[in-house]
């Protein structure tokens, strides 16, 4: 089949879902094309449970060969946080090779135009979506995400992420004309007359630096908004959590090939053991824009030395609830108990200082003092993971030592109002699974303020103790204009209060939930209408998604002419 006739296909086939896409943004209304339940997949040349798993296990000790240019080794190593060791291998790259061989193919691929880029990408991520119970295997074995999470997460909210971003990417590349006839009045004499031509333009290289913990989920908007906007994509995974985007990218390039465009537009490149790439190819001058979601310190490095780089980061930040008041007492704390279980505290959104008055707090039963607070939560927690089988399939697994060394080093920090206690895992003996600790400190005292005012990422969290509500506000003002936050909670019946907190959010940028006692999470945000961080706080720079995460990827050159 001709390359042509297979874009004009494509056009065909996903234009009406990217025209879903333009308006579920435009709207921010619940819209997803990509089921959430495991039982929707098996027709129409999707993969079903017992595939999908087959699949992935078909992948183990095998050598992912992607025909790439400049392959100059095979590098591998992945050790499941469950215990297994996958044994695939994968191409590392000579990079002096490899990046003029994706340049090559950006001029065929600027040359398509926004809309067809966008229905290339939409293939792309719809063959993704059929593999989804194999992706779900992969993401689940190199992040330690319980497999539902890790099937959700790391399946089609992540294909909703990177959809959302070739969205927005269509509508600031479109926003501009393709040409215009410009005339211009000069009274008695002839009128000036030019014909316009705009283009987008890529601005080179984009280069994703892949995270250990959700390695679709924050990977796919950056690659999909770059690849989207014309530019080729190097895929860069951490090397704990290769093989969901190493599966991404040979879908990729299958794509690219069967259109006609050149499959080294997107590549991977891992490293050997100890070896760093990531700081010497986000250095590199082809590499004109970075997508990094990970350490606030490396992420810092990023935005200071990647110069000739447009830099996109998600880093860290302290997340913070306040606890004023609840109209839900036991609603407030099923829902709190629930954000600080799930995967095992290991998201960057999860709730780490509850900041509550010293004096108590009022609730629809009755008043409630500090200690009594916190052992409620402690006794919702324990309720929510008493059942084993149930804790294994909310906590996943914890993903690397670090993890677990800040866990055990948490319960001396202060009081444990909620200790943690390993778990086992019947399918997966050597799974590391804990509980969350909950240690009480005082907000008053400068060596606990050491500790809930620096982020500890995990199954940690910090009930601190405040004078007042308007305390409180201030404690969250600082802790966001100084650390930053993905997230931000708060539980009050009191409008003042309410407007309070809603002002501190506004005026530091930062996404605020408030008093949900149901089966949303301040953890958790949907595609297409809530923005995953701010952009605007030390937290992240970039916002998932909007036009800023994606206008900047490319330029519009304009060619003028005599008419």
């Amino acid at each position: 089949m001709a390359a042509e006739l297979t874009v004009h296909q494509l056009i065909a086939k996903h234009r009406p879902t990217l025209d879903q896409a333009l308006e579920a943004i435009r709207t921010r209304a619940y819209w997803s094309p990509h089921p959430e339940h495991p039982k929707a997949y098996g027709e129409q040349g999707s993969l079903d449970m017992a595939a999908g798993k087959a699949a992935f296990d078909a992948l183990l000790g095998t050598r992912l060969d992607l025909g790439q240019p400049g392959t100059d080794d095979f590098v591998g190593g992945e050790v499941s946080p469950y215990g297994i060791e996958l044994g695939v291998e994968y191409p590392h790259a000579d990079v002096d090779v490899l990046l003029p061989a994706m340049k090559a193919g950006q001029k065929a691929w600027r040359d398509a135009g926004a809309e067809i880029r966008a229905v290339v990408c939409l293939e792309i991520l719809k063959r993704i979506s059929d593999r989804t119970h194999e992706f779900a295997h992969a993401v689940m074995h190199t992040s330690g995400q319980a497999f539902m999470m890790a099937f959700q997460a790391g399946g089609p909210h992540a294909q909703d992420r990177g959809l959302e971003a070739v969205s927005y990417a269509y509508v600031e590349q479109v926003r501009t004309p393709d040409t215009a006839e410009w005339t211009k009045p000069q009274g008695k004499r002839e009128p000036l007359a030019l014909t316009k031509q705009f283009t987008p333009v890529p601005r080179g290289i984009g280069l994703v630096i892949g995270c250990n913990t959700f390695p679709t989920w924050n990977g796919y908007p950056g690659l999909f908004a770059s690849l989207a906007t014309g530019n080729a994509v190097l895929v860069k995974p951490h090397p704990r959590a290769v093989l969901p985007l190493a599966l991404t990218v040979q879908v990729a390039r299958d794509v690219l090939s069967e259109t006609g465009f050149d499959p080294n537009l997107v590549a991977l490149t891992v490293e050997r053991p100890g070896e760093g790439i990531a700081k010497t190819l986000a250095t590199r001058p082809e590499i004109r824009i970075i997508d990094y979601t990970g350490s606030t310190a490396f992420g810092d490095w990023l935005e200071a030395n990647a110069r000739q780089a447009q830099v996109y980061t998600e880093k860290a930040g302290v997340n913070s609830v306040l606890v004023e008041s609840a109209g839900d007492y036991k609603g407030m704390l099923a829902n709190l108990a629930f954000s600080l279980s799930l995967y095992s505290g290991q998201m960057c959104t999860t709730p780490q200082n509850l900041l509550i008055p010293r004096d108590g707090i009022r609730t629809d039963e009755g008043p409630k003092t500090f200690d009594e607070v916190v052992a409620d939560l402690a006794r919702s927690v324990d309720g929510l993971l008493g059942d084993d089988a149930r804790a294994n399939a909310l906590l996943g697994a914890i993903v690397n030592p670090d993890v677990k060394d800040r866990l055990e080093a948490a319960a001396g920090l202060g009081e444990v109002a909620l200790a943690s206690r390993e778990i086992a895992n019947p399918e997966f003996p050597g799974a590391v699974v804990r509980t969350p600790v909950v240690v009480k400190l005082d907000g008053a005292k400068p060596d606990d303020e050491a500790a809930y005012m620096s982020e500890c990422f995990g199954p940690v969290s910090f009930a601190v103790a405040v004078d007042s509500a308007s305390e409180a506000v201030e404690l969250l003002r600082r802790t966001i204009r100084e650390k930053g936050a993905m997230t931000v909670g708060a539980y009050t019946t009191d409008e003042e209060v309410e407007q309070a907190v809603q002002e501190v959010c506004l005026e530091e940028a930062a996404q605020l939930s408030l008093n949900l006692v149901g089966g949303v999470y301040v953890n958790q945000t949907a595609a297409f209408s809530d923005f995953h961080g701010s952009g605007g706080n030390p937290a992240a720079n970039a916002a998932l998604c909007d036009g800023a995460f994606v206008a900047n990827r490319f330029r519009v050159v304009e060619v003028r002419r005599e008419a």
